[in-house]
């Protein structure tokens, strides 16, 4: 077992840590908020530390889920920052969404002081979090990888090496451009079921054995007609995530354009008070569009 510090404990990482707890690791735990840090340790043990730094020290591996780029930087750098108490040899694993920019000079300053860094974003949300079924996807050196991954394997169904510093987050761009399609696609295509006189539970029901079928569809089409948008990762994420992506694909010469196009209908669902709704809600723009359910996503309030 290991000697573990987890930075982060909200949706993904409150469940993540305990997961690590529950494994047997040492854990002791961090969050900018120190009233969270407090009741998680009251529920589940073990100790919690006042700044990332105290946490991160005697920690042999680092894990850490914050919100974006800059909360990443503050928990690794400066004189309370996570670097900052780490031993030489240790690990630093981040769990954040964020670009291959800031991992790969996150990398680079952890090298200097001879720690070691995998980017290890993650699919599933919080229910995969909750239940211990994330889909991990890691970029890193290979001896790095090694050692993280069977800590990981707490949490996580599927942990897999994509390639050096930063392919973990170019691969989970991968991942959030294809789910913005297809919640798009399956948003339109209830709502032009709704708009024929189908019943679009029972064209799910065909449909999604065969080549629409998607787990998107088999899991959100039910909700989504129900007008229930509070299952998971919000809107305000998504496009944080998507302009993560669009600026990636500025650099790489990737063309984007219908997921440069989702962006902007998620910024209309922000504009109809939808940013704490979950990415399904694509389909509460459409009805709202039409003034059937200008109010919808109740369920995200």
């Amino acid at each position: 077992m290991a000697a573990c510090a987890y930075l982060g404990l909200g949706v993904m990482g409150a469940p993540m840590a305990r997961h690590l707890a529950g494994a047997g690791h040492d854990l002791c735990v961090y969050n900018r908020t120190a009233a969270k840090a407090g009741a998680w340790v009251a529920a589940h043990g073990h100790r919690a530390a006042g700044t990332p730094r105290e946490a991160a020290e005697g920690a042999e591996i680092v894990f850490a889920c914050v919100g974006n780029d800059d909360d990443l930087r503050a928990i690794c750098l400066g004189e309370d920052g996570a670097f900052a108490g780490m031993a030489e040899g240790a690990l630093f694993v981040d769990h954040t969404t964020v670009s291959a920019q800031v991992t790969r000079d996150l990398a680079e300053a952890a090298a200097a002081g001879g720690i070691g860094y995998v980017d290890a974003p993650v699919s599933g949300g919080q229910a995969g979090a909750e239940n211990g079924q994330l889909v991990v996807m890691c970029g890193g050196s290979e001896q790095d990888f090694a050692r993280a991954e069977p800590v990981i394997a707490a949490y996580a169904k599927a942990c897999r090496l994509m390639g050096p510093s930063g392919a973990g987050q170019l691969t989970k761009m991968v991942n959030q451009i294809c789910i913005a399609g297809l919640l798009e696609g399956l948003s339109e295509g209830l709502h032009f079921a709704e708009k024929a006189g189908l019943d679009g539970r029972a064209v799910v029901e065909v449909i999604a054995g065969g080549a629409a079928g998607s787990w998107q569809m088999v899991n959100r089409h039910g909700t989504m007609l129900d007008d229930h948008f509070d299952h998971g990762f919000a809107v305000n994420w998504m496009r944080k995530d998507l302009a993560i992506c669009l600026a990636a694909a500025e650099e790489n010469g990737a063309s984007l354009p219908v997921t440069a196009l989702v962006d902007q209908f998620y910024k209309d669902v922000q504009k109809m008070g939808g940013g704490r709704w979950d990415t399904s809600s694509l389909f509460a723009r459409l009805r709202g569009i039409d003034g059937l359910a200008a109010g919808g996503g109740r369920g995200g309030d």
